[in-house]
């Protein structure tokens, strides 16, 4: 087994072709990419990579580059259960969540992609594989949108091949949400799959109202109505709204997961790859939702973790996001007739534009 010999830490700036807005985010010109490059002592070379919505990515980075290479270094690429541990337990004191779960997660999905490259899989394969079409939604940042321009965006989408769609609530006035969800109902008709994010909007009253005025529109879930931090309020939202409750985005490890799943509190577990732990951790939350027969679903990242669901029986629907990274890698995802297909190519089939990157180096 090779030793990993570096690490390389790429901090850009990617611009959006518009500005998005959800409910407790404000505005959003920019997103932050941050890439890990490990490279082993044979000359093998995974990549892996997290993101913020603009802000903290400085931190991210220079805990790759001071911290997590120091930890690493010399250890065997492959032994990607016992690098995660030492870089968690490394810096649990100063972590547990924020700046070091999204660089540990950067790091871990870079060595398995080290791991299928080096093995000459795609990485789905690498993980078990079960079904290499999964089911795909477009995520809209359309808070802001007026009716009209949300449903040419809707359009647009299903132009582009999407069967299932997501869209932003929690406007100040319930009413103007309510007529929103109706207006998308009534254009993509009955038995579609629409979903709505309120993005933590809502206190736990609030969201209890809002599912119970959604129900009518048969929503396939209602996504972060309250904090993340209030388990029991989810719990309560879930049994007292009537709509499935789809969170996990801003929860950071596996055990968050356990305490959500145990507490009742979620229909549609929804980790994202890049701030969750990496491809380790992903794969630990799903295996826990099949056990409690949940369905699986994912935030963010969607060129990897195409490859996460396309392992897991329980998988339900891929997110594929709006932030325009598609412009910098060579191979953006595929859809087909609604669902989005894992590539072949060795590892998670990721190749950047580096010398684009290099331009909006940060």
């Amino acid at each position: 087994m090779a030793q990993i010999a570096t690490i390389e830490t790429g901090l850009y700036r990617i611009p959006l072709s518009v500005t998005l807005s959800d409910s407790t985010h404000g505005e959003m010109t920019a997103f932050e990419l941050i890439t890990c490059r490990v490279r082993d002592a044979d000359g093998a070379e995974g990549t892996g990579y997290t993101y913020t919505v603009g802000r903290n990515g400085y931190a991210v980075a220079d805990i790759l580059r001071r911290e997590i290479t120091e930890l690493v270094a010399g250890h065997e690429a492959d032994a990607t259960e016992a690098v995660w541990h030492r870089v968690w337990w490394g810096l649990h004191y100063g972590g547990r969540g924020g700046p070091v779960v999204l660089a540990l997660s950067a790091l871990d999905i870079a060595l398995w992609d080290l791991k299928a490259r080096r093995a000459g899989l795609p990485l789905f394969r690498l993980l078990g594989g079960f079904d290499s079409r999964v089911p795909c939604y477009a995520g809209g940042i359309d808070l802001d949108l007026t009716v009209d321009a949300l449903l040419k965006q809707t359009d647009d989408n299903l132009t582009r091949g999407f069967r299932a769609i997501k869209m932003k609530v929690g406007r100040p006035d319930l009413g103007a949400d309510v007529a929103r969800v109706k207006a998308m109902r009534e254009h993509l008709g009955n038995g579609f799959p629409l979903m709505a994010d309120a993005n933590m909007k809502w206190t736990v009253e609030e969201a209890i109202r809002a599912a119970r005025a959604l129900v009518t529109y048969d929503l396939t879930w209602l996504e972060e109505p309250t904090i993340p931090d209030d388990i029991a309020g989810h719990a309560r939202i879930l049994s007292a709204g009537g709509v499935p409750i789809a969170a996990g985005e801003n929860l950071r490890s596996l055990w968050d997961f356990k305490n959500y799943i145990a507490a009742g509190a979620v229909s549609y577990p929804e980790p994202d790859v890049t701030n969750c732990g990496g491809v380790s951790a992903f794969m630990k939350i799903a295996r826990l939702a099949e056990a409690f027969n949940l369905p699986v679903t994912s935030h963010g990242a969607h060129d990897i973790t195409v490859h996460l669901l396309a392992a897991c029986p329980n998988r339900s629907f891929l997110e594929a996001h709006g932030f325009g990274l598609d412009r910098y890698i060579e191979h953006p995802l595929v859809l087909e007739n609604g669902m989005a297909l894992a590539p072949t190519r060795p590892g998670h089939g990721i190749t950047f534009d580096w010398k684009g990157l290099a331009k909006l180096a940060g």
